[in-house]
């Protein structure tokens, strides 16, 4: 079975969940239309589950490799990344000016979901072009966005982000890659950068490089950082392609998934590709490189690539787990096996056996919730930065902002879950690489390292978005979530989960008082809890979406709107939310405020 994009659900998300309707009327928005909308999702499902989602298992089965510094990928990748580009979708966010589509980030959401469902390898390459467009809009000089900026979005170019380095994984205050400054403004770089997600590849005739690196003399740690823009081939005044610049592809991972993206380690002024300036000269080695912002100040400006990427790696936690539940799902409809607990006459089909049905309602119920949440984040991101009321701008900046390490870490944590989960289903069979389950669970394991681990995730929630204003922004949201409570216990029927997301509520709002009230006098007691914390939130959170598309379905079969079945189907998927996943948050909430005693009870020696 091929994958077949959940549309129902998503368009219900947006305009029921996420308020399409309120990002359209602003500025910007215009050519947003509800019309413009539909045809572009169902463009987008036809086209990835048509063209990209066929390559997926060719892609596990045929990995990219890497032959003396040339990467070649998995056989129809070229094809299907030039098609990618020549239809617009690299551009569905990004300005029209420059050749996009000038649509909501809202919009651009379900587009990415359908990607990275169809082809987790392969979306990886479009998802840092993304964040390489967003940080030249950001933190570019307009000369440098007309010059890096529209071939990307064509797709003629892709992009990365150069972080990691052997001794400098997740402290970036060790990265000691240096650029030298260069008499005519550009900068010679030297250095060895890891796990560059399409650092080298086929698909396109350049790739452009953001790379942090310490300019000589520079402070030592974060501050001394800047960023710089570094590309594989030389551009011209011209806009044409010059010399072959000094970077160089050592090698690609031999990974446990997602085996297709090429994983690069690439080689900075090795004396490989010997280049000369763009002002003449001898052919040095150095890589050249142009400073995108000011120096030292790169980590402020690579952090708009990371939180770019951080949430698309949240909404690829939503893709992979929405494609192992309709495998389980096919799986479970075909799979003869016993008989019913009840009796029968003969073995039924799996899907009737009710630990079967629960744990395909817990994918189910995880994929939706997560899905929800990450749209409502997307919504928020919009409206902070076209909203012309600026109060009603930055409340939706603190919301997006304190949104995003759940979408990430909660999105890739669940999606681990539901494509065990998966596996299991298909019993010994999802053990056989043959069945394709599996490449969905090993595929998923890389979503809650990258882009900063779950526990980086839980940390930035529990300092910065919670502990530093004392709660605030935390109770703030939760206010909002009790708002709901509140609605669904006006309705007879939605009133048994109105009381399971007010008691998670009530646990959310224990942990919350206890991180604000010891964040300064017991910080280990509090960190210990970081990850439950952030799972605390993501149940609530995502219980709170869950319990408005339960109102929202209610009230559209109360008004003989919508489809019925669709709707019913939700609210029935709802409920088993509400007393499946919302009942963990009463123990996710334990661990946070009493845990700590015996997560730090052994001595190191003990271990």
């Amino acid at each position: 079975m091929s994958y077949i994009a959940p549309l129902a659900d998503m368009q219900f998300v947006l305009q029921e969940l996420a308020g399409l309707g309120s990002i359209q009327s602003l500025p910007g928005f215009e050519d947003a239309s509800t019309d413009t909308v539909n045809a572009v999702l169902q463009e987008a499902a036809r086209f990835h589950q048509e063209v990209v989602a066929p390559l997926n298992w060719a892609g596990d089965l045929e990995p990219a490799h890497c032959n003396d510094g040339v990467v070649t990928t998995t056989p129809g990748f070229v094809a299907a990344f030039k098609a990618f580009g020549a239809a617009g979708w690299q551009g569905v966010q990004h300005p029209q000016v420059f050749g996009g589509m000038g649509l909501p980030k809202l919009v651009a959401t379900p587009c990415s979901e359908m990607l990275n469902a169809a082809n987790l390898s392969f979306a990886l390459c479009p998802l840092l072009t993304d964040g390489a467009i967003e940080a030249f809009m950001t933190a570019g000089t307009p000369e440098m966005q007309q010059r890096w900026v529209p071939n990307l979005i064509s797709g003629q170019w892709t992009g990365t982000m150069n972080l990691t380095e052997p001794q400098a994984g997740s402290d970036l205050s060790m990265v000691r890659t240096r650029a030298e400054p260069q008499a005519d403004g550009t900068y010679r770089l030297f250095g060895q950068k890891i796990y560059i997600t399409f650092g080298e590849h086929d698909l396109a005739e350049n790739i452009i490089h953001l790379v942090l690196a310490r300019v000589v003399g520079a402070p030592e740690g974060v501050k001394g950082l800047s960023l710089f823009v570094v590309p594989k081939v030389l551009v011209n005044d011209d806009g044409s392609l010059g010399a072959r610049n000094d970077v160089w592809c050592a090698s690609v991972e031999h990974k446990l998934g997602i085996k297709a993206s090429p994983t690069a380690v690439l080689l900075y002024g090795d004396g490989k590709c010997p280049v000369a300036s763009p002002s003449g000269g001898v052919a040095a080695p150095g890589a050249i490189g142009w400073l995108v912002g000011e120096e030292n100040r790169g980590l402020e400006a690579m952090f708009i690539m990371m939180n770019a990427a951080r949430f698309a790696v949240g909404m690829q936690g939503v893709a992979v787990a929405d494609r192992a539940y309709q495998k389980a799902v096919a799986y479970a409809r075909d799979r003869v096996q016993s008989r019913a607990v009840e009796g029968s006459s003969g073995p039924i089909t799996i899907i009737h056996h009710p630990d079967v049905r629960r744990m395909l309602m817990t994918m189910r119920a995880l994929t939706e919730g997560a899905r929800a949440l990450g749209y409502v984040a997307a919504a928020a991101f919009d409206q902070a930065h076209a909203d012309p009321d600026p109060v009603a701008a930055a409340e939706a900046r603190t919301f997006y902002e304190f949104l995003v390490p759940i979408v990430k870490g909660f999105s890739t944590e669940i999606s681990l879950e539901v494509t065990s989960l998966g596996v299991q289903v298909h019993g010994g069979m999802g053990f056989i690489e043959e069945t394709g389950a599996a490449q969905y669970y090993r595929d998923a394991r890389i979503l809650t390292i990258y882009e900063g681990t779950t526990a980086i995730q839980a940390n930035d929630l529990i300092g910065r978005k919670t502990a530093r204003d004392g709660g605030r922004s935390a109770l703030a949201i939760l206010a909002r979530v009790r708002a709901t409570v509140a609605e669904l216990k006006q309705s007879e029927t939605l009133a048994a989960i109105a009381t399971r997301l007010e008691q998670a509520c009530d646990a959310l709002e224990h942990a919350i008082v206890f991180i604000a009230g010891a964040a300064k006098s017991d910080p280990r007691a509090v960190y210990a809890g970081s990850v439950p914390y952030l799972m605390l939130s993501g149940v609530v959170l995502s219980g709170w979406q869950m319990g408005r598309a339960a109102l929202a379905a209610t009230h559209q079969l109360a008004a003989g709107e919508g489809d019925a079945t669709f709707l019913r189907t939700k609210l029935g998927t709802v409920r088993f939310f509400a007393d499946h996943i919302l009942t963990r948050a009463n123990g996710l909430a334990e661990s946070v405020v009493e845990g700590a005693a015996g997560t730090l009870a052994l001595e190191e020696a003990n271990f």
